[in-house]
């Protein structure tokens, strides 16, 4: 699989700028959402080699633990677990904490977020996002706050920094957990240092759509040795030694190939992320003053990633959001409503008195009126002035 984002077929959606008649676009190359950054094929050979060689594949080889140390030094936190994927993360997360009862989080994210509850059986409560940056809005959190609420689970949407001072106030108060989905903010920091220190838990995504990748994986970050050691056991179900197993674990380790690639990745991020900066920066000159097109502006007080280059398309601009991704498509550009339709929307949350979309505006807005436009580091600078284009012809 190449890591692409698969796009279903989308609505059946009329362009209000049809082509003119008798004229069809040329065939041109697909732009696709994202792309896989990879380190050079030769640089890899070498570590598969010593996998062949060793034999170990997998429960905690040698490309596992140095992984795991060089990337604790690299984001700046002390203790952190590698995983198979952040799914499986998310789940063995919220079981370390011995987490119940209701959960407050976005319904403003990818459905594993809101998935990871349901898994260990607790019910999600969704509450509304700050419409500035699409994040859990503390007001709102403190307002759904129940005796059976036991924990909030941010998300720190689009790599943008969720107000963590906030949240860590209203937790404190009402004795609460706080576990943090951060798939989209590897690498993010702020003046007080890594943003994945905050909370009691954040979880990593390395999925091969996101800014550091290793195929599929995904990690922990822990506040202590003793979570750590716990999280430990539960991704090797339960296991305390070879003949003790202590709780209903589950399969979550990190694979030696997985790792493996993980380390040389490290080598590489910094000058992808640069390069991720130069198209970020690239979008934001030739898109701002356009009527109608809000982008979501940097966070000041962060170091960001530029995970994701989200547009919002407002009733100024001539094409409605739907129409303007439909334009990019017959261009062969694949955008995405990212996130579109809301988790809340989903069979098995709507019926949520916390899933009603009066109960969720800023957020309903946003997921229809949000457009993602394609930036990796490998992305093309022809590539984006087509992306570009085509959005500025119909003004």
């Amino acid at each position: 699989m190449s890591g692409k984002l698969f796009i279903p077929p989308s609505e059946d959606f009329e362009s209000s700028l049809p082509e003119p008649a008798g004229q069809k676009p040329l065939a041109q190359s697909p732009i696709y959402v994202t792309q896989p950054h990879l380190p050079p094929f030769d640089e890899f050979v070498p570590l598969l080699r010593r996998i062949w060689d060793s034999k170990q594949l997998t429960n905690s080889g040698p490309f596992h633990e140095k992984f795991e140390r060089a990337l604790g030094e690299y984001l700046g936190v002390e203790h952190i677990a590698l995983f198979a994927n952040a799914t499986l993360a998310l789940v063995t997360a919220l079981q370390s904490l011995r987490i119940s009862g209701e959960v407050i989080t976005t319904p403003y994210s990818f459905v594993a977020t809101s998935h990871s509850l349901l898994w260990n059986g607790i019910k999600p409560v969704f509450v509304d996002v700050d419409p500035d940056t699409l994040n859990l809005d503390p007001v709102k959190i403190e307002a759904a706050i129940t005796p059976h609420t036991t924990a909030i689970m941010p998300v720190h949407c689009y790599g943008r920094p969720c107000d963590v001072d906030q949240i860590e106030r209203i937790a404190d108060t009402y004795n609460l957990k706080v576990i943090y989905d951060a798939a989209h903010a590897f690498g993010v920091r702020t003046s007080a240092g890594s943003i994945l220190n905050h909370g009691d838990l954040s979880v990593l995504s390395f999925h091969a759509t996101k800014v550091f990748n290793t195929f599929e994986g995904g990690a922990i970050v822990c506040p202590d040795a003793k979570t750590k050691t716990r999280i430990d056991q539960l991704k090797n179900f339960g296991y305390v030694d070879e003949l003790t197993v202590v709780a209903p674990g589950i399969n979550g380790k990190m694979s030696e190939f997985n790792a493996a690639l993980g380390l040389l990745q490290l080598q590489h991020i910094d000058q992808a992320l640069q390069r991720r900066a130069a198209v970020d920066a690239r979008y934001r000159e030739a898109l701002q003053g356009i009527a109608g097109l809000r982008c979501l502006p940097m966070p000041g007080h962060a170091l960001h990633n530029y995970a994701y280059f989200p547009v919002l398309v407002t009733h100024d601009f001539p094409l409605s959001r739907d129409q303007l991704f439909q334009r990019l498509r017959d261009r062969s550009i694949y955008a995405r409503r990212y996130f579109y339709p809301l988790i809340s929307a989903f069979p098995m949350y709507r019926g949520l008195s916390s899933a009603v979309p009066a109960n969720l505006p800023a957020a309903s807005l946003a997921a229809e009126q949000v457009l993602c436009l394609p930036i990796y580091a490998d992305l093309a600078h022809a590539d984006q002035m087509r992306v570009i284009e085509t959005i500025t012809s119909v003004c």
